[in-house]
């Protein structure tokens, strides 16, 4: 009786279930720093220098949870690679993001093109050259970010999706002349896996 049951509930919740309810993407892209200057050092000879950040390249894992018909929760992971300046020697400095999104969408679930806006919090740790996310030499900063994009499914189980947004973050080093916050833009295109 209770094997009948379960089978009863099971197959009645199938149908009653909403077409997609997650998502795992891949993506790759841009990132630019609109606010590149981070501030400014000094030579060996006292003279003032300033420390610039380049723009790069990203590469995100997003998971997205869509409980509701236009909205959706969004957990993600990214891996920035740009070149700090000073002086004119530049070295690698990447930036590891940790973040989750709030997602409001303005098809309903089950549309084969949803657009939608998105905004939330992150947070980006800065690994200066030399030193190792391995070891806890990052240095650690919190902020906001929103933005918007499209996804599209091509298939049941295969979609892709643009992303375009923006990143505000504490300056990742106490120099003078600081200019105030980072800015970072992602521009991207990825696959993701509907289920």
């Amino acid at each position: 009786m209770r094997v009948g049951a379960a089978v009863f509930v099971f197959f009645a919740g199938v149908g009653l279930a909403p077409a997609q309810v997650a998502e795992i993407s891949v993506s790759g892209g841009v990132s630019r720093f609109g606010n590149a200057t981070l501030g400014s050092t000094v030579d060996q000879l006292g003279n003032p220098v300033a420390v610039t950040l380049d723009n790069g390249f990203r590469l995100t894992f997003r998971f997205t949870l869509n409980t509701y018909r236009f909205m959706g929760h969004e957990f993600g992971y990214a891996y920035n690679h740009s070149n700090l300046n000073t002086a004119g020697a530049k070295s690698s400095m990447p930036i590891h993001q940790g973040f989750y999104n709030f997602l409001l969408y303005a098809t309903p679930e089950g549309s084969r093109i949803r657009p939608f806006a998105t905004g939330g919090v992150q947070f980006s740790s800065f690994v200066p050259p030399g030193a190792s996310v391995y070891y806890g030499n990052q240095i650690t900063k919190f902020g906001v970010n929103y933005g918007g994009g499209i996804k599209m499914r091509v298939t049941e189980i295969i979609g892709l999706r643009f992303d375009f947004r923006e990143y505000n973050t504490g300056q990742p080093f106490k120099l003078t002349n600081t200019p105030g916050r980072l800015n970072q833009l992602e521009a991207s295109v990825g696959a993701a896996f509907l289920f």
